[in-house]
């Protein structure tokens, strides 16, 4: 099947946008989880038109969100590997599912680890075990700044995360102290994130500690080829916004483009859709995540909702008949959880065609359904001795 020129996909990732728990949620201390509709009761319901237009009350219930008459194919979508992370949640809907779980340390990093963090580096650490980003630079901000002993933490994810102050460490060293540390964050210790956390202010009423948009997520690589290097292979151009790119590690993308907060990824994909003749793109929307799932900020996770939710009323008015549109995500972040890491959930599925056909109504599957819908709609042939896992959605071969 050849490549169908001009044909666009938008792969729009709401990050930690879950909607209910997974059958096996309790294992990973998630058991009734729900992000989105927890949130909407929380609030005494969502407004999201936009969404609402396409068929997000007919994916799950969600208080303010009904269900329409005619929907674009919607559903729910399920892992099929372990874990609830990006990077894994990412590789399924590229489709690829891990084997077996990355490694996790619930109680901090071994002793190992942590002498061979300073060999690599030359520095010294503290705090090493499980936090909230703002907690670890609220607790340990001072004691790093006076020792220069770099943030060290982690969570229920398989993540190791560096924090240091601009005035200890800039944020190009910081950075480049992580590609390090990921070199050395290999075998059974290959954990599926090394984060690069740089912070500024004085840790003061006044001028408390805040997070910069430097943020650096360097993946594990993918352990199999995905949606992104077939599509690439095939000479179709692959762009990434945000963080989309690192945590597929750079792999079968042409183009990363900026997206370290919500505002810089809506505008750079509202402008791929303007300006791109062809191709796929593979867009993160960090905030209900970064900063407001894991902090439990109800209202402003409404509040991020509500600026996706108008611009993708523009992006659907400006769909070409060539286009389609996914919106999905890649786990959740429940702010009624007694944790404040991800829940293991389904994900949401709302897919509009530039034809303004919809070939599925109803459609749940794996989340790699999503990649082998891309491929089908670009035309690119996977029918050799390795497939992508995942069936299309969208009527096409």
């Amino acid at each position: 099947m050849p490549v169908i020129p001009d044909r666009r996909v938008f792969v729009v990732v709401l990050d930690a946008c879950g909607v209910g728990a997974l059958p096996d949620a309790a294992d990973y201390g998630d058991g009734g989880s729900d992000t989105l509709g927890h949130l909407a009761s929380l609030l005494g319901g969502l407004e999201l038109p936009a969404l609402q237009a396409l068929g997000l009350g007919n994916v799950h219930p969600i208080a303010g969100v009904e269900p329409v008459a005619a929907p674009v194919t919607h559903g729910r979508l399920h892992r099929a590997g372990p874990g609830k992370d990006s990077t894994t949640g990412h590789w399924e809907l590229m489709g690829v599912v891990t084997p077996g779980a990355l490694p996790t340390y619930p109680c901090g990093f071994p002793d190992a680890v942590v002498q061979r963090l300073r060999e690599a580096t030359g520095r010294a650490f503290c705090a090493n075990r499980p936090l909230n980003g703002m907690d670890a630079i609220e607790e340990y901000g001072a004691h790093h700044r006076r020792t220069g002993e770099l943030i060290l933490y982690t969570s229920q994810d398989s993540v190791l995360q560096v924090a240091a102050h601009h005035d200890v460490l800039g944020e190009d060293d910081l950075v480049a102290l992580c590609e390090q540390v990921r070199a050395v964050m290999t075998g059974p210790d290959a954990v599926g994130r090394v984060i690069a956390r740089p912070f500024v202010g004085a840790g003061t009423d006044a001028e408390p500690f805040t997070r910069t948009t430097g943020r650096r997520d360097f993946s594990v690589v993918p352990p199999g080829r995905s949606a992104l290097e077939r599509a690439q292979a095939a000479g179709v151009p692959v762009h990434t916004v945000g963080k989309a790119g690192d945590l597929m590690a750079g792999v079968g993308i042409d183009h990363q483009h900026p997206g370290a907060t919500n505002a810089v990824a809506l505008a750079e994909t509202d402008r791929l859709l303007r300006d791109l003749h062809g191709g796929l793109v593979l867009v993160n929307l960090v905030d209900t995540d970064q900063l407001h799932g894991h902090r439990k900020d109800a209202e402003g996770f409404a509040a991020a909702l509500a600026a996706i939710d108008a611009q993708v009323a523009a992006w659907v008015a400006a769909l070409r008949p060539g286009d389609l549109l996914v919106l999905t995500a890649d786990h959740g972040c429940d702010v009624t959880a007694s944790h404040s890491d991800h829940t293991r959930e389904y994900v949401p599925l709302l897919a509009a065609r530039g034809d303004r056909a919809s070939a599925l109504a109803r459609h749940d599957g794996p989340m790699a359904d999503v990649g082998a819908s891309a491929l089908a709609w670009l035309g690119v042939d996977d029918d050799g001795p390795d497939p992508l896992p995942g069936r299309s959605f969208t009527g096409d071969a």
